[in-house]
């Protein structure tokens, strides 16, 4: 981290704009904020990412949000390439004035950007999109990318891919699950069973009906669980889990609900959005 910290510090010296990609269903959380302070007095442009996966109300809160701080922010999905193309719109735009100078004076004015972004936010996958290359490693593990490159675009646009890294130690509680849910923190070094614990919790306050619809949840039962007085609230979540399980097919020798499978099987559903449209962290109003 140290490291990086220092190149990236030296190669805001050779660009002009900052495009930082972000987690759409988590973008407080996916930023890096030890990098954001290096960053704070550059041009930038917003991409949140998996935007697809993502509640749409909430995309449009979040793009809001940091248009009213004067940052343009892009909606994208870079696995299907949605959004990308508006970014060198862009940057064009907002180098229209240092291009028109240039050629004042003769010279071409080539826009030059570097694309920072933490682990598993997609930050391969946009560059491969934005770029039209595969040549670049990308994968679902966290870390995949490992050295600094330049990348050349037509309209006179470079980019400076750098690595993507996580800050040393994450005190926030909040922002440790939301990095847990969605992969970027790796699953071995967690109780996956904690974490799904954690994140149905969420769900079955926020995105009730995904996970009825998502597991064939009977509503009088889910509403019987929820409001037993008989049971603890930690009480009532591992019931909905087991609730899941049992839909799922996770059951173990004995009749009894293999916790750890349901956990995979509901961190692999949000995860692929096959638990529909979800936003984890909102803006606040």
């Amino acid at each position: 981290m140290a490291k990086t910290m220092k190149q990236v510090e030296a190669d805001l010296k050779l660009v002009d704009i900052i495009i930082e990609i972000l987690d759409a269903r988590i973008p407080i959380s996916s930023q890096n904020p030890q990098i954001k302070k290096l960053i704070e007095n550059k041009k930038k442009i917003i991409i949140l990412n998996k935007s697809d996966l993502a509640d749409v109300k909430e995309n449009d809160n979040w793009r809001n949000y940091f248009n009213k701080q004067n940052i343009p922010t892009i909606l994208c999905n870079s696995n299907n390439g949605d959004g990308v193309n508006k970014i060198i719109g862009q940057i064009n735009e907002m180098l229209k004035e240092e291009r028109e100078i240039a050629e004042q004076k003769g010279r071409t004015k080539i826009a030059r950007a570097m694309i920072i972004g933490i682990p598993n936010v997609g930050k391969s996958s946009f560059i491969n999109r934005i770029s039209n290359k595969s040549t670049m490693k990308v994968g679902n593990k966290p870390g995949v990318t490992k050295n600094k490159q330049w990348i050349r675009l037509s309209n006179n646009i470079e980019l400076l891919d750098t690595p993507g890294v996580l800050w040393p130690k994450i005190e926030n509680q909040e922002t440790a699950l939301n990095l847990a849910y969605t992969g970027t923190i790796k699953s071995d070094i967690l109780d996956e069973t904690e974490i799904a614990y954690n994140l149905i919790k969420y769900l079955i306050s926020n995105y009730k009906e995904n996970v009825k619809e998502r597991y064939k949840l009977k509503s009088d039962i889910v509403s019987r669980i929820l409001e037993d007085s008989n049971m603890e609230e930690n009480e009532r979540i591992i019931e909905i889990m087991n609730y899941i399980g049992e839909k799922r097919g996770a059951i173990e020798k004995g009749n009894n609900i293999d916790l750890e499978k349901t956990a995979k099987i509901i961190l692999e559903d949000f995860r692929t959005g096959n638990l529909g449209k979800i936003t984890l962290e909102k803006v606040q109003n």
